[in-house]
């Protein structure tokens, strides 16, 4: 992919908006397509005050009006496509929309150029599994605002050529972005299966009488949300228990396995998949380093409550 290329956005909504950040901030030029003349009119506004946000917390190296300049903003969507090396797509989560952007996408983006939908749940196969040029065509789906949170759902169809599912990783890693490779394809693929697990518990919870809305949230606010933005779920239950995860797993599996049986579930935590997901930690962080990991846990866990007193600091 040639760097001096840009980067073709379509859809200037939140999503767009925030990719056309991350692209331009990472130096590359940006052409931004939106067909809603209002909305188009309103993008470069909010772009500009986001950026300016960034600059004000430290979090630009340049300029912001340097950043914002890398933007330009078009009414069709042949202009934005024109040249570009790659496109990001952020239209709204319809099938049928995507369907007929796709298609537009085909025709209009050179031989080659990926084509990466910014779904939150569609698959690739599902909107561009009749295009000639489905080859080029995956899912990269960011957290919202994708200028704020790194990590990026690469998910590529089984038709999709590898080398462009690798081609879009390493543009969105010299983005800044933090890539995760989804090995196949699934409704919602990681970041919305996770997300709508611990939402499907929370309705479930309010409708059972256990806790209300505001404390639920807070739940999650001050404890596990708090704990989940430096270290992960799994990591979180392999540092919680002297041992790691596979005790964890034997200690505590049961009691989750009750839970999931009062919703209806039966995804038993079975010894092979216990020793898989060990294994995969055990890789990571052999035992001998556990001691450390939980006290940069902590550091980690101070610093964050430093930033929310407003203190500043660093994790060690």
């Amino acid at each position: 992919m040639s760097a001096d290329r840009g980067v073709a956005v379509v859809g200037a909504g939140s999503i767009g908006v925030g990719w056309a950040i991350v692209f331009a901030r990472a130096g590359r030029s940006v052409t931004v397509n939106e067909p809603d003349p209002a909305r188009l009119a309103a993008a470069p506004a909010e772009l500009a005050a986001r950026v300016g946000e960034l600059a004000a917390a430290g979090l630009l190296y340049e300029p912001p009006d340097v950043v914002a300049a890398r933007v330009a903003w078009h009414g069709e969507l042949a202009d934005a496509v024109r040249g570009a090396a790659h496109v990001q797509e952020c239209a709204p989560e319809d099938l049928a929309l995507k369907r007929a952007l796709f298609a537009q996408l085909d025709e209009l983006a050179a031989p080659g150029v990926p084509l990466a939908s910014s779904s939150s749940t569609l698959t690739a196969s599902s909107f561009a599994g009749e295009l000639p040029g489905r080859a080029r065509c995956l899912v990269a789906h960011p957290g919202n605002p994708p200028h704020l949170l790194p990590v990026v759902e690469v998910v590529p169809a089984p038709f999709t050529d590898p080398a462009v599912a690798a081609s879009v990783t390493t543009l969105l890693s010299d983005a800044g972005m933090s890539p995760v490779a989804v090995r196949r394809e699934i409704e919602g693929f990681v970041f919305n299966r996770l997300q709508g697990a611990v939402l499907r518990e929370a309705y479930c919870l309010v409708r059972d009488g256990v806790a209300s809305v505001d404390d639920i949230d807070r739940v999650v606010r001050e404890g596990l949300g708090r704990r989940w933005a430096v270290v992960g779920p799994f990591e979180t239950a392999d540092l919680n228990t002297r041992g790691g995860i596979a005790v964890h797993a034997r200690r505590l599996g049961p009691a989750y396995a009750r839970m999931g049986a009062e919703r209806g579930q039966d995804d038993p935590w079975t010894d092979a998949l216990v020793e898989q997901v060990a294994g995969e930690r055990r890789a990571r962080l052999p035992l001998e380093d556990w001691d450390a990991r939980v006290a940069w846990r902590d550091r980690a866990l101070v610093t964050l409550e430093r930033a929310r007193r407003g203190l500043g600091g660093e994790i060690g």
